[in-house]
C-alpha cells in the first residue's frame, strides 16, 4: 500500500476487493474495463486497490460492464457512498497525517490487533498525562492548542475498546517501556496503574518482555498487526518511521511479522504475570 493521497476508509478497500472479485468473475480484463469507462488500465487497477476514490458513476458503469442485477447495483452504491463519507478521525485532519489515517481505520475496524512496543506504552492504552509528554518530545515546537489536539485524538482512538464488539488487544511490551521515565514520577503510577487496570479487561492481553530474554525477532523496530472479521481483508501491518509509515499486506510479510509475534511472546512472561510485574516496577516510581 502506498503513501500519497488521503488515506482510504477500510469500506473504500473493501469495496475496491469486491470489484476486482466481479470484474475476475465475469471474465473481464483491466482492458475491458477500462474500455467501458473511457479511462486507462491503471485507473482500475488503482479502483480495485482504493487508491482513487470510488466515483458512483464509474462504480455503476463497471457493474453493469460485469453484467451485476440492478437491485444489487443499487445496494453497492450505497455502500460506496457510506464508505465515502469521511470517518470520525477527519474532524482531526489538522494534526493527523494521511499516512496514519488509515492506521486509524484499520484500528478501528479489526478483530484483533497484535502489537510489538520497545519504546513506550501503545496508544490505546495511555493515560492523557502519559500522551501529552510523549507528544510534547516528539512535537517540540507545538503549541499546547496543538498538543491538546492530538491528545484528544489519541483519547478518542481508545473508545474502540470500551465498544460491545470491541477488538481483542494484545501487546508485547519490552520491559524498558516501563521503566523508561515519561513525565514525571505522578505520570508514570498513573500510566502503570492504568495498564493493572487495562490487564483486568477480557480483551486486553499484555506482556512484558525482560531484559534477561535477550535477543529476538522484533528487535528493528515496533509494529502493528491488523486482523479483520471481513473476509476480503487479509492482515496488515502497520510499520512507522519519523516521517511516514509502510502498509504491508502481502501474504509472506504478515506470516514473517506474525511469527516474530508469537516468538517474542514465547519468550515474554505470561500474561497471567503481568499485573505482579507492574506493580513490582511501580514501586519504583
Amino acid at each position: 500500500m502506498a503513501e500519497g493521497r488521503a488515506a482510504p476508509t477500510v469500506g473504500q478497500m473493501v469495496l475496491g476487493l469486491r470489484l476486482r472479485d466481479l470484474r475476475e468473475a465475469a471474465g473481464c480484463t483491466f482492458t475491458d474495463a477500462a474500455h467501458a469507462l473511457s479511462v486507462n488500465t491503471t485507473t482500475v487497477r488503482r479502483m480495485e486497490k482504493a487508491e482513487v476514490g470510488l466515483k458512483p458513476p464509474y462504480v455503476e458503469k463497471l457493474l453493469k460492464t460485469y453484467g451485476v442485477p440492478a437491485g444489487d447495483i443499487a445496494d453497492f452504491l450505497d455502500l460506496v457512498n457510506e464508505a465515502n463519507r469521511p470517518g470520525w478521525w477527519h474532524r482531526f485532519r489538522d494534526v493527523l497525517p494521511p499516512w496514519f489515517s488509515l492506521y486509524v481505520s484499520l484500528e478501528g475496524e479489526a478483530g484483533l490487533i497484535r502489537a510489538y512496543e520497545p519504546h513506550c506504552v501503545p496508544g490505546l492504552l495511555q493515560t492523557p498525562d502519559y500522551a501529552r509528554a510523549l507528544l510534547r518530545a516528539g512535537f517540540p515546537n507545538a503549541p499546547e492548542k496543538e498538543l491538546d489536539r492530538r491528545v484528544a485524538l489519541r483519547m478518542e482512538r481508545q473508545e474502540l475498546l470500551r465498544r460491545p464488539d470491541a477488538p481483542r488487544l494484545w501487546a508485547v511490551l519490552e520491559e524498558q517501556v516501563l521503566r523508561r521515565h515519561v513525565g514525571d514520577a505522578s505520570v508514570m503510577r498513573e500510566q502503570i496503574d492504568h495498564l493493572v487496570d487495562a490487564t483486568a479487561t477480557p480483551n486486553v492481553t499484555l506482556q512484558v518482555l525482560p531484559y534477561s530474554a535477550g535477543p529476538h525477532p522484533g528487535m528493528f523496530g515496533p509494529f502493528q498487526l491488523f486482523r479483520f472479521d471481513i473476509p476480503e481483508l487479509p492482515d496488515i501491518v502497520y510499520t512507522e518511521s519519523l516521517t511516514g509509515a509502510t502498509y504491508h499486506d502481502e501474504r509472506a510479510d504478515t506470516a514473517a511479522y506474525l511469527e516474530a509475534l508469537d516468538r517474542m511472546g514465547a519468550q515474554a512472561a505470561p500474561a497471567h504475570r503481568t499485573a505482579t510485574i507492574l506493580a513490582d516496577l511501580r514501586k519504583e516510581f
